[in-house]
């Protein structure tokens, strides 16, 4: 059985044991395939880069409103 090799990636990520995970293009559907089931999803924040990879990082909700200024 095919073992999509982001399951694990997206794990350390989100444990704090990654800081960023690079995906490329041809990688996006494969990565995809994880993402799309997290239930935290949207706490997982893609910067687009140069020829088509893009940053994952791992922004829980309560860290960018901790981080947001105050006025």
């Amino acid at each position: 059985m095919f073992e999509n090799p982001f399951a694990e990636k997206i794990t350390a990520l989100r444990a704090g044991e990654l800081s960023e995970i690079v995906v490329t293009r041809e990688e996006f559907l494969v990565f995809r395939d994880v993402w799309k089931e997290l239930p935290d999803k949207k706490d997982i924040v893609g910067e687009a880069g140069l020829e088509g990879k893009i940053i994952y990082r791992y922004q829980p909700e309560s860290q960018v409103a901790a981080e947001e200024p105050t006025e």
